[in-house]
C-alpha cells in the first residue's frame, strides 16, 4: 500500500525544467522522475499522480505520460496495479543502474572518507576485549559504561564538561536523529531545519510528523568577506523563525554544515540558543562533521557549551562509515525518555563495534591529524580541477568538513546529475538537500576522496557538462598534472 500520494501539482514542482534535454518528451519525463526516485525526493511507496491528471498539469498528451510510466515500469521504478495507480519503487542497484559503457560507476554522491589505515588493528584489539563481555546478554539500550565514559571525556576535553550519564550510544548519527525526532516531536509540531541541509535528517523529522520550517544557510567561503554578512543574516533569520513559528525543535549543523560547509560563529550560537531558551525550542546540534577542521580561522566550542542544546555525534566521518556507532549527549531526563522510545525499535548498539570505538577515541587527536591532511589535499585538488574545468562555476573555499557546495550559475543540477550517470558518475543533485525542488543551481561534491577517484570524477563531470551545454572542456592529463 502506498504510504503517501504525490499530486500532479507537487510533481510538477519537483520536475523543474525537465523538457530542456534532447530526445522524446516521454523519455525526458521518465528520466527526470527516475532521478527523483533515486535521489529520494520521491520516497519509495509514494503513489504517483494519475496519468490523466499529470498530462493535464504538464500540458502533455496522455499518451506521452503513459509511455513515461511504462518506461519506468520496465526499469523497475514504478509498480502499477489496476485500480490502485502507480507507486514508486526502488529495486536493487543492478536493476536500476545499468553498467556504464566503459567503466564501473564512480559514486560521488556519498561524502565519507576511507577507513582509517589502522582500523584492522583496532578491530583486533576489540575482539581481544570481547571475552569480558560474554557473561551477560550482550545488549543494552544505552551503551557500555566504558564507551559512554570515553565519549564524555572527549566532550570535556573539548570544553564541554560531560558525565557518562548524559550519553546514549546509538547505531550511528542517523539513528540518533530518528530517536530524537520521535521523542521530541508530535504530529503537526513545527521543526526548524536549515536550507539546504542533510536530507536524511529532514526525512526523520517528517516521519515523526513535523511541519518543517526552513531557514536559509549562507555557504562558508573563506575568501569572501560577504560570508560574514551571510552569517549575520542567517543568525537573524533563525532568531525570527524561532520567535514567529514557535517550533518544538530545531535541527542545526553548527560546524562545517552539510552541504554548504559553513560554520556558525560563537555570536550566532549564543543568539540562537538564547532565542530557543526563551521560546522553549529544543536545539539538536549535529556534530557529525564538527571536528573535521582543516584551517578554520577561529576555534569554537561544541554548541552546548554556549547554551542548552542536545548534541549528536558519530565516528562515521572520522573512523569509518562502516562502523555504525553514534551518540546523543543530553540531560538525564531526556536520556531516560529516549530509552523508552528506543526499545520498540532496537535493543542496543552492537558490542563489538562499541569496543572498537572505545579503543579509537583515546587516539582521536591522531585520527583528526590524519583526516586534516587528507581533507586539505582533497579540497585543494578538487578546487583546482573545478576552477580549470568549469571557470564559470562558483567553487567556495571551505575550511573544513567533507563537502563543497558548488554554484553552477544555472538551474541545471538535476539535468547534470542525469547526464553524469550516462558518463559513469553518480552525483547528488542540489535539490536533494532542500525541500520542494529547491537548489537546482547548486551541486554538492565531496572533498574526502582519494586523488585518483577525484580525477576520474571531474573528468566524467566535465563530459556530462559538455553534453548539456557544449561549453565545458574535458580535463586531460596535463590539466591534472598542473593541479598536483
Amino acid at each position: 500500500m502506498a504510504e503517501s500520494t504525490l499530486s500532479a501539482r507537487a510533481l510538477d514542482t519537483l520536475l523543474g525544467d525537465w523538457r530542456s534535454g534532447a530526445g522524446s518528451a516521454y523519455h525526458a519525463l521518465a528520466e527526470r522522475i527516475r532521478l527523483l526516485v533515486l535521489d529520494g525526493r520521491i520516497p519509495v511507496d509514494t503513489r504517483l499522480p494519475a496519468e490523466r491528471d499529470l498530462a493535464e498539469r504538464l500540458g502533455l498528451s496522455r499518451t506521452t505520460v503513459t509511455a513515461a510510466y511504462r518506461h519506468l515500469r520496465e526499469q523497475g521504478l514504478v509498480l502499477s496495479v489496476r485500480g490502485s495507480g502507480s507507486v514508486a519503487r526502488l529495486p536493487g542497484a543492478p536493476t536500476v543502474l545499468p553498467p556504464a559503457p566503459a567503466a564501473d560507476y564512480i559514486d560521488f554522491s556519498k561524502a565519507a572518507p576511507p577507513a582509517l589505515p589502522w582500523l584492522p588493528d583496532l578491530a583486533r584489539q576489540a575482539v581481544d576485549d570481547l571475552p569480558e563481555h560474554l557473561g551477560d546478554a550482550g545488549f543494552d539500550p544505552i551503551g557500555t559504561p566504558a564507551l559512554r565514559a570515553a565519549i564524555a571525556d572527549r566532550y570535556t576535553a573539548r570544553g564541554l564538561p560531560t558525565t557518562p550519564e548524559q550519553i546514549m550510544v546509538t547505531i550511528g548519527a542517523q539513528h540518533a536523529i530518528a530517536l530524537l525526532s520521535r521523542a521530541l516531536i508530535g504530529r503537526g509540531d513545527r521543526a526548524i531545519i536549515e536550507a539546504p541541509t542533510y536530507p536524511h535528517a529532514y526525512e526523520a523529522l517528517r516521519a515523526a510528523g513535523a511541519r518543517l520550517v526552513p531557514v536559509g544557510v549562507a555557504p562558508r567561503d573563506a575568501t569572501d568577506h560577504a560570508a560574514d554578512a551571510g552569517g549575520r543574516a542567517e543568525s537573524e533569520a533563525l532568531v525570527r523563525a524561532i520567535g514567529h513559528s514557535n517550533p518544538v525543535a530545531a535541527y542545526l549543523m553548527p560546524d562545517f554544515q552539510n552541504p554548504t560547509g559553513r560554520s556558525m560563529s560563537a555570536e550566532t550560537r549564543e543568539r540562537v540558543l538564547d532565542a530557543a531558551a526563551r521560546q522553549g525550542t529544543v536545539i539538536v546540534a549535529d556534530e557529525t562533521t564538527g571536528e573535521l577542521d582543516i584551517d578554520r580561522p577561529e576555534s569554537l566550542l561544541p554548541m552546548a557549551a554556549y547554551g542548552p542544546a542536545i548534541m549528536v555525534g558519530s565516528v562515521g566521518k572520522t573512523v569509518w562509515g562502516g562502523v555504525r556507532v553514534g551518540w546523543i549527549r543530553a540531560d538525564r531526563p531526556l536520556i531516560r525518555r529516549l530509552l523508552a522510545v528506543r526499545s520498540p525499535g532496537d535493543l542496543g548498539t552492537p558490542i563489538i563495534e562499541q569496543l572498537l570505538v572505545t579503543r579509537a577515541l583515546p587516539h582521536m587527536d591522531d585520527i583528526l591529524d590524519l583526516r586534516r591532511e587528507q581533507l586539505r589535499a582533497g579540497r585543494d585538488r578538487l578546487e583546482g580541477l573545478l576552477a580549470q574545468a568549469f571557470p564559470e562555476w562558483h567553487v567556495p573555499h571551505v575550511d573544513g568538513g567533507i563537502v563543497t557546495w558548488v554554484g553552477l550559475g544555472a538551474a541545471v543540477s538535476s539535468q547534470l546529475a542525469l547526464a553524469a550517470r550516462s558518463q559513469g558518475l553518480i552525483i547528488a543533485a542540489g535539490p536533494r538537500f532542500g525541500i520542494d525542488g529547491a537548489f537546482e543551481r547548486f551541486l554538492r561534491l565531496p572533498i574526502c576522496y582519494p586523488a585518483e577517484t577525484t580525477d576520474a570524477a571531474v573528468q566524467a563531470l566535465a563530459r556530462a557538462w559538455r553534453s548539456l551545454s557544449g561549453a565545458a572542456p574535458v580535463p586531460d592529463q596535463s590539466l591534472l598534472a598542473s593541479v598536483i
